[in-house]
Formats: C-alpha cells, structure tokens, sequence
C-alpha cells in the first residue's frame, strides 16, 4: 500500500480481539513514517502481533497540545503519519481532538482510516432503539457532578450512551436509578469482543442488582445504554414550544426558529414545523 505525503491518517484499533483490524489499517500503519499512539508500551505488542515495526511516538493528554507543531512541520515537510488510541477510534473519548483540529486549521490534510468503537459495536448487539441516539463519554468521577450531569438528561428522548470504568459503575448505576428512574429500560455492555464479553439488560434497577451481586460483573471496560425518555404528548410539549417559537421567529426565519427549538426542546421537527407554520398563519 502507497499511503500519501503529507497526510496524518487516523486510525482506529481493535478493542479486544485482535483479528477485527482492517487490511487497510495494517498496511496504513506499516507505510506511514512515523506513529503517535497514546500509549507506546500499550501499542506495542499490537503492533508486534502484525508484524508493524513503523517507529512510535507518544500522543496523549498531556502532550497533546505540546505535539501540534512538531506533527504540523513533519506534515509540511511531506511526511506520513498516523494516529492511533489505546483501542477503538480515536478523538472518541480519547485524545486527538486538539490535534486534528488544529492541523485542519492549517490547512493540513487528516485521513480516517475506521474500523472499531465501542459505542457503536455496543449498541449494535443492545436491542435498544438506535435510529437516534446521543453520546456523552464518561460522566464526572464526582457524584454531585455526575447526578447533575444525569439531571440534564431526564428529558432527552434519544438513547443515551456512557463510558464508564469499572470501579465506579455501581454508583453510577445507582446515579442513573435514582435521577431517570429505576424502571428505565437499559443494557450494560462489557469487555467487547474479548472472551468474557457481557451484555446485561433490563431496568437500571436490574442492571444495578446484577452488578452489585457479581463482583466479576464490576471489571473490564464499559459502555452503558439507557433509553431515552418518552416523547412528550402534544399537550405538554406545545404551550412551551410556542413560547420559545414566539421569541425565536422574531428574531429568525421560520425554518431556522424550528431548527433552533428542535434542538433546544428535543421534540420533533415534523410537529415543531407543524405548528411554526398554524402560528405564522394565524398572523397573517
């Protein structure tokens, strides 16, 4: 494989079986010049079990920033590189997000190169509606901040997606039980793709009874699925959407206030437009 000069190809990882690596991805690795990986010891016997004896250089939080220049003048200079995480895609609740951006500010060409990630690979085996869904990393490590988080999310209709590390996932599924309901339907899944891989469902009350009984069932890597929060009926949504309608189409055009609303509210568009449209005729 020819990879081209000058470009950083972002590379996702296996998150546990080494054998869901894409050709592309292998090959990408071996050609590039140089590698910056967030961990170099971890990456290490990866790289060894495909035979990928490209030269690796650390990328991670606390470099990060520290590294864009030096990533920028290598790519000026016409060199190929690559970026990789622990496991998984990176920016994806791992480090690279400064980099790229700043790179592509600079006109700098970045390539991705996809394969695994664990909120994707996990909601596909969940059986939890997928057709709209957010994704909001690790909750804060402090429970004041971790239920205020989850407060914010008592009303959000689409699925939500977690990162969680095992040591604090039974106060986290006590956090969520407590704040969007013990009966809300929900499914843990655990060490993806690796040999003890779990998927746990039920309510967030089951979830939690299970972990808690099972101390095997609080190690290894996380990704925590709860169901959104039923849609509002019409009765309750519309007074309020009207309100913020009112406000917004004084200041917007109409496609552009129900734009705005839908993300505010998360009600829908089509009952959003809907009713923009009755309040403009209703002036007319």
């Amino acid at each position: 494989m020819t990879v081209e000069a000058g470009v950083l190809y972002v590379v996702a990882t296996p998150i546990g079986n080494l054998a869901d690596w894409s050709t592309r991805a292998v090959e990408t690795l071996r050609s590039v010049k140089q590698i910056y990986a967030e961990d170099t010891r971890h990456s290490a016997s990866l790289m060894a079990h495909h035979a990928i004896g490209t030269p690796m250089r650390s990328l991670h939080e606390h470099n990060e920033e520290a590294r864009v220049e030096e990533l920028a003048k290598q790519l000026r200079n016409g060199d190929s590189l690559a970026l990789i995480s622990d496991a998984g895609t990176p920016l994806i609740s791992d480090p690279g997000f400064k980099l790229v951006r700043a790179l592509r500010s600079q006109g700098l060409r970045i390539v991705p190169i996809p394969g695994a990630c664990a909120l994707i690979t996990a909601l596909s085996a969940a059986g939890l509606p997928t057709d709209r869904f957010c994704f909001e990393g690790f909750l804060p490590a402090k429970a004041g901040n971790r239920r205020q988080r989850l407060q914010q999310l008592v009303d959000e209709p689409r699925t939500i997606v977690f990162y969680e590390a095992p040591h604090r996932i039974v106060e986290t599924l006590n956090d969520a039980a407590q704040v969007l309901g013990a009966e809300r339907e929900a499914v843990l899944a655990r060490e993806l793709t690796k040999t003890f891989e779990t998927f746990l469902s039920g309510t967030l009350a089951d979830i939690q009874a299970q972990v808690e009984a099972d101390a095997n069932q609080q190690k290894g890597e996380m990704v925590l699925m709860i169901t959104g929060a039923p849609e509002k009926e019409q009765d309750d949504w519309q007074p309020e959407a009207e309100r913020m309608l009112n406000v917004l189409m004084a200041e917007l055009p109409l496609s552009q206030a129900v734009a705005m609303a839908e993300r505010l509210t998360g009600i829908a568009h089509k009952p959003l437009y809907k009713l923009a449209l009755s309040m403009k005729n209703r002036e007319t």
